[in-house]
């Protein structure tokens, strides 16, 4: 029985189309199933009713996404197992034609991703988000054309739901990708991955003066390359924060294991939420 790997959905998402990119990519490939939100998705692995879910953790514009890594730092049992790095692609697409476009359908993300296309093209539109890009090419098939509605979505949306494409790569920066992380429950993987990334959560005293300061200064004394930071709210008490370090993957384990017990020493408390491959897609 191949494993299962959970994936936002319908499907048409980016993150299905991510998915299916990553499946072809693998030994053995997984079934996947999509899930109606994210935190379902973290979940079901949490609870076994899948083995593992690839799930958004950053876009290249639009910042983290919070509800990935809130529920990273709250997890006792989830470990992230392969990163892969997509492009995002965005495309308008309808039944009518671009002239007749009166709303416009489309996650969050991607609305604002297109924020200056749609200011200059579509000033008038009412924007409409909803809870997917597949989402919005759904509900866009099932209007008339004459309805005047569009969606932001995939190429692979839009064919599945039997639009057309009114224009393409609507994004306002061509570089835009999204970081996706594939999760696990620990222990349960047993097969040997690439080691380039390692990624740490802790929380330090917000109230020392320089705290943040002396754990980073325990990486870069040591030659540690910490190739991203990112905050969140710790959820205890106004001004408590919880931090994300990325940190390049050593030769020198020895020094890397040093730098992260020294950081737990002057945390509150520390996870190592796994050392994993980085998988770029051009």
């Amino acid at each position: 029985m191949s494993e299962t790997m959970g994936v936002l959905g319908p499907k048409g998402t980016h993150s299905e189309a991510a998915a299916s990119y990553l499946n072809e990519q693998l030994p053995q490939r997984c079934e996947l199933v999509t899930v109606p939100d994210l935190f379902a998705c973290l979940q079901d692995v949490e609870e076994g009713r899948l083995d593992t879910a690839l799930v958004p953790v950053e876009n290249s514009l639009e910042g983290a996404i919070n509800i990935t890594l809130d529920t990273l730092a709250r997890s006792e049992s989830l470990e992230v197992m392969r990163e892969l790095i997509w492009p995002v692609h965005n495309q308008l697409m309808a039944k009518c034609d671009g002239a007749a476009i009166k709303r416009i359908f489309s996650h969050p993300q991607p609305i604002s991703q297109c924020r200056a296309y749609l200011q200059q093209h579509y000033p008038q539109a009412e924007i409409v988000k909803v809870a997917s890009t597949a989402r919005a090419a759904e509900l866009v098939a099932a209007e008339p054309a004459s309805s005047g509605w569009a969606a932001i979505c995939t190429k692979r949306a839009g064919e599945l739901t039997g639009l057309s494409t009114v224009a393409a790569e609507i994004q306002d920066n061509m570089a835009n990708c999204t970081r996706f992380f594939q999760v696990r429950r620990r222990g349960t993987g047993a097969e040997c991955l690439p080691k380039e990334k390692v990624l740490i959560i802790c929380q330090i005293d917000g109230q020392k003066a320089g705290a943040l300061y002396d754990v980073l200064k325990e990486f870069a004394q040591r030659g540690i390359n910490m190739t991203r930071i990112e905050s969140r709210p710790a959820r205890t008490e106004l001004g408590a924060y919880i931090f994300f370090f990325d940190l390049e993957y050593t030769a020198a384990v020895d020094v890397l294991q040093e730098s992260i017990a020294a950081v737990a020493k002057k945390s509150i408390w520390l996870k190592n939420l796994g050392t994993f491959p980085v998988l770029i897609v051009e």
